[in-house]
Order: structure tokens, then sequence, then C-alpha cells
């Protein structure tokens, strides 16, 4: 185990243990290989074992990364100001995705309580026992008539008009890893080597798969992803859209950027207690594990559904445009015990060096709605 990473707890441990119990399980009646699409699966949300299935700790200081909701209520604030137009134009519906612990939630109601603009109800959709009692939790602590609005789902409703969102999604689902030689692609899996795991590649046996791998056409050595759960969660969401728009808040590049000859070892990442690392292999069941979003794969999704590209910006551009600087000088500057920590958060919000540049936002819509105030400067269709 590298020294120089935090030392897990004896009872870390044993869990991390207990998941690759699992996974050699998995790969025993597998044959011996699973694809590593399957292993990401298994160690992520597998009922009671996986990272987002279990109940260690995942935000925040005590955790393994820190997402925009939690740095500052001003993200979830200027989100609502985004939405605003779209809720009041549509039946007003609101649904999150993976809500986190729930403080997302919590600010945007706020916001959109100020501004006259409450959604006719709030559903999350949470994979994570775990998290949906997080979640419960801090809805409960804002007024009643907020909170009163929340509901969890364990499905997709069949319906849907409003907005829908998704922060940090998209990258943390199960990715197809593919390694590109001299005489085609591979799908890269994983074996069982003594205690631990191995790579090993097959040929591809998904058509679909294999007819996009071999489109990009890449230098042999390259390896990537290729991430069809991605896909398939836009398409199935563009049936439920009657009248809305999807948002789409991730780190990644179009397909240009996404499969550079620079970029020949791919996005695949581990997080653990903030630290990011190479090797998926590491602790499972304690690290996160996510790959970088396609953006043009998900453009592409959305418009088979028969979805708009409502706009594509960078993070920085979409929370800007929506009105951040101004809802920062709420907060009086010579105030400093409130107004630098958010000031310090905006900053990596926006930061080129930071999240501004590195996460981009993508609107998908059905319907006739309003142009979006937030994608009106710094568009970037052109680069999908």
């Amino acid at each position: 185990m590298n020294s120089m990473l935090p030392t897990p707890s004896s009872d870390a441990l044993a869990h991390s243990r207990r998941v690759v119990a699992h996974v050699h399980a998995l790969l025993e009646e597998a044959g011996g290989w699973i694809p590593f699409s399957r292993f990401m699966d298994a160690v992520l949300y597998a009922p009671g074992l996986g990272y987002y299935a279990a109940g260690t700790a995942k935000f925040g200081a005590a955790g393994d990364f820190v997402t925009a909701p939690e740095m500052t209520p001003l993200f979830g604030r200027t989100l609502a100001h985004a939405i605003a137009p779209v809720l009041r134009e549509t039946d007003g519906e609101l649904l999150e995705l993976g809500g986190g612990t729930g403080r997302l939630a919590a600010d945007v109601l706020t916001e959109l309580d100020a501004l006259g603009a409450q959604p006719t109800r709030y559903r999350i959709l949470e994979v994570s026992a775990d998290l949906r009692a997080r979640q419960q939790q801090t809805v409960a602590a804002a007024p009643p008539r907020l909170a009163s609005r929340v509901e969890w789902l364990d499905a997709l409703p069949e319906r849907f008009s409003g907005v829908i969102l998704g922060n940090e999604v998209l990258d943390a689902l199960p990715a197809e890893l593919v390694h590109w030689m001299a005489d085609g692609p591979r799908l890269r899996g994983v074996v069982r080597k003594g205690d631990g795991f191995a790579w090993a590649d097959r040929p591809i046996a998904d058509g679909a798969l294999r007819a996009r791998a071999a489109a990009l056409a890449l230098a042999p050595g390259y390896v990537s992803e290729i991430n069809p759960a991605a896909e398939a969660l836009v398409a199935s969401l563009a049936q439920r859209l009657a009248h809305g728009l999807i948002l789409m808040i991730d780190y990644g590049f179009g397909a240009g950027e996404y499969y550079h000859p620079q970029r020949d070892m791919g996005t695949l990442r581990v997080h653990y207690r903030h630290r990011a690392l190479d090797d998926p292999f590491h602790l499972p069941g304690l690290c996160d594990l996510t790959a970088h979003v396609d953006f043009s794969a998900i453009a592409r999704a959305g418009s088979t559904g028969g979805l708009e590209l409502a706009g594509y910006t960078s993070q920085a551009s979409f929370l800007l445009n929506s009105g951040l600087t101004e809802l920062l000088m709420r907060t009086a500057p010579e105030h400093a015990a409130a107004y630098l920590p958010q000031a310090n958060a905006v900053q990596r919000l926006v930061s080129p060096a930071e999240m501004g540049e590195l996460f981009k936002v993508i609107g998908l819509s059905r319907g006739a709605l309003a142009p979006l105030p937030a994608f009106t400067r710094n568009d970037r269709r052109h680069a999908l």
C-alpha cells in the first residue's frame, strides 16, 4: 500500500476485503473475466458493499472529494436563477439525479422560493440508501413549506415537464475501457491476480461498441473510455421529458479533446481522501472511480432521442451568466468572516485552473422554451 496515502482503519480495510471477495465471486461466476464496466459497477454500487451503497463518508473534509454544492450555497442559488424561467414555462417539476448530501436541493429550493418560482414538486432519484438518509436529514432542516415539496424516487417518472438536474452524475456511471491495438480495438477487462486484480483484454463482442471503437481509429496502445451507460441514461430521460430542460454539469470534453492523441491513457481516475490516483484496484469499496464525460456523445444521445441542444459551455461561463457574482455581492466584502469563504469558493468554481474550465454544462431541451441566458455568452456548441 502506498505509504504516502492515509492509512484506512481496520474496519475500513475489512470492508474493502469484503468488496474484493464479492468481485472475486463475480469473476468466478463469469468464468474468470469481467469487463471493467462490471468491475466499476460492483465496487461503486453493489448493495451494502459498493462505495456509494455503503455508509462511508464521501463528501467534505472527512470524505474523498468536495462537490460544488458542498463548497458554497451560491452554487445552488445560482442554478436556481438559471432554471427559474424554465420552471415557469413548464409544469414546474424539478428532478435531481443523485442528490449528494441534499445540500443542492436545499439551496435551490431556498433561492427559488425567494424568486417566487417554487417548483410544483422537487424529486430526488437516489440509488444509495445511505445518501438518501443524509439528504432527508438536510432537507428536513429547511423551512417546512420547502421541505414538504421534496420526495424521493426509486425509478424515473414515466412523464416529466420541468427541469432535470444532474451534477456530477454522468462521471460516476460505469464506463467501458477500450485498448486500441494494431489489429483493432479490444475490450479491457479484469481478472483475478492472487488476492487482487489485473487487466486482461478480449475482443469486443458487442457490435455497436466495436463499431464505435473502430470509428475512432486511435493509435495502437491508446486506452480510453466509451460510456454507453451515460448515453443510455440520456436516452431514457429523453423518452420521459415531455417539455422542459435536462441540465448536466460534469467534468469532461467534446470528443475531439476527449480522444486527443496526447490523452492516450484515458480519463479514468480514483479519488481517495482528496487524492487522485491512477490505480482503480486500490482499496475497492473505499475509493470513488470516475471517468470524464464525452459531451459529444451526450449531445448525440439527446439528439437521437428528439431533444434539442439548448447550450454547452464551461461551468465558469454558465455560473457567471446566471448571476453568480451578483449573488456573492449580497454579502458585503467588509464583513470578511462571511465574505471571504464565499469569495474563495467562487474563485474555485470559476477559475480556469480549478473547476471553471474543466467542468462543463450541457442543456438538452424539448418543446418551446425561451433562450437560456446561462448559455448566451461563450456558447461552445461548435466544439461538440
